[in-house]
């Protein structure tokens, strides 16, 4: 099921960080990124 939502751009900004964050944290713990890198890409086209 794929979904569209509209964000302005500071909403995009705010997404962005918290999943860079999310991403350091599973870089730290040793995890795989693949969802949250793919989700990175997606928000930056």
């Amino acid at each position: 099921m794929k979904r569209k939502f509209k964000f302005d751009d500071y909403e995009v900004n705010i997404i962005i960080k918290a999943l860079i964050e999310l991403r350091n944290q599973l870089i730290a713990e040793g995890r795989y990124t693949d969802a949250v890198d793919d989700l990175l890409i997606k928000l930056c086209k």
